[in-house]
């Protein structure tokens, strides 16, 4: 009852100077919509890089070959064909933790249809890789281990080629031409989108890698193997164990460095979103300043507001009203202004959060509000007025009602 009572007084107090109550909450609107709108971004960017990653599949453990130097630059793992087929088969054969491996020949090649052509990536690999890339078929089926075995000339399309190359048409069962080579689709594959580094993942071809070896690169090593992890609690030790035969069968000593690269789909998402968690963290920290400074702008008008009400403390101590009284009377004021204020920025933000999209689509920039952000804006909205509030109430608890009453 006396906290209803407070509170009732506390309203009626702040509605006396309606603008500037308006302009004390204006500092914590901004910086809790600010908060949660940069929050918000940084949660869409870190679920679309995550998405992007899963797209790869489940469980991958990726093999990349050595490094190439040129002109004293280091040109990057998967450059250098330090990977065999023997080593494809060891892995295979001889870890355990490994249900499924296949080996990535890249090339990028002009393909014709009659008179329609394009120059499309095609990807040479094994049977398991759609299983491990976890890649569907819309239509038509996978090339076959007698398809690697004899290097036959069957594919599988990407739907950004077919549409390319068979608009408004079914590709399966038709003839492509790469390097001349007529190669018979056997599937389309099933639409991914866009990659972490914003490749169309879509615009590819896919051929056994026997053939794409023989026929199209030239290549007698591989640049990458995918393999699959038969759980995600077996990544470490999968990884572990390629890394150690690989070492063993390149004979690399124990003060060399590795010809190879071993990474996890683990290691490879946190890679990936750790720029977004920087900037998520550095954007946040830049909003909640104006938390801060609407912090101290509430300190400054529950001051003012007591050196102007300091007659009327006065006279509520005369009839009985004690210190602690006082105290809590103010501080309500205090939180009042910051939850309002808190419950504006929340509104505020989250409306942000929606047109964001809109008006940044050129930027392709993706929103998600979490509603844990909410709670925690809103939670520490509160705080900051007890905490700015706390001194101005103190400050009139302490008066002395003599003085208060003498002064004018």
């Amino acid at each position: 009852m006396i906290l209803f009572a407070t509170l009732k007084i506390a309203l009626l107090a702040l509605r006396r100077n309606k603008m500037r109550t308006l302009l004390t909450m204006l500092g914590i609107i901004i910086g809790v919509g600010a908060v949660i709108a940069v929050v918000s971004i940084g949660s869409g960017a870190k679920a679309q890089v995550e998405a992007q990653i899963a797209s790869m599949g489940q469980n991958v453990v990726l093999i990349l070959s050595g490094n190439v130097s040129r002109g004293g630059f280091r040109m990057g793992f998967g450059t250098a064909g330090t990977l065999t087929r023997e080593d494809l088969e060891a892995i295979r054969k001889e870890v355990p933790g490994v249900v499924a491996i296949s080996p990535e020949v890249w090339s990028f090649a002009q393909v014709a249809v009659g008179n329609q052509n394009a120059n499309t990536q095609v990807r040479g690999v094994g049977v398991d890789y759609l299983e491990i890339r976890s890649w569907a078929l819309t239509s038509g089926a996978n090339f076959t281990e007698v398809d690697v075995r004899s290097g036959n000339k069957v594919a599988l399309i990407g739907k950004t080629t077919a549409d390319l190359l068979f608009p408004g048409e079914d590709p399966v069962g038709k003839i492509i031409r790469i390097k001349n080579a007529p190669f018979t689709v056997l599937g389309l594959l099933a639409s991914k989108g866009m990659s972490s580094r914003g490749d169309d993942q879509d615009d590819v071809m896919l051929v056994p890698y026997t053939s794409a070896m023989t026929r199209l690169t030239g290549q007698t090593t591989f640049r990458s193997f995918n393999a699959q992890s038969a759980s995600t609690k077996l990544l470490p030790t999968v990884q572990n164990d390629v890394t150690y035969l690989l070492r063993q069968r390149h004979r690399i000593g124990a003060d060399r460095e590795d010809d190879f690269l071993v990474r996890t789909q683990q290691e490879i998402a946190e890679t990936a979103t750790a720029t977004s968690k920087v900037m998520t963290w550095l954007l946040g920290s830049v909003a909640a300043v104006s938390l801060l400074v609407g912090g101290i702008g509430i300190m400054n008008i529950m001051l003012v507001s007591v050196t102007e009400r300091t007659r009327e403390i006065g006279i509520r101590m005369a009839v009985g009203a004690r210190g602690r009284d006082i105290l809590l009377q103010f501080l309500t004021e205090a939180v009042v202004l910051s939850l309002v204020g808190g419950g504006l920025g929340i509104l505020l933000g989250v409306l942000g959060s929606l047109v964001l999209p809109t008006v940044l689509s050129s930027l392709g920039v993706v929103t998600l509000v979490a509603p844990t952000s909410i709670v925690i804006a809103f939670l520490f909205s509160a705080l900051i007025g007890i905490f700015f509030g706390f001194y101005p109430a103190r400050k009139a608890a302490q008066l002395d009602p003599i003085d208060a009453l003498r002064y004018e």
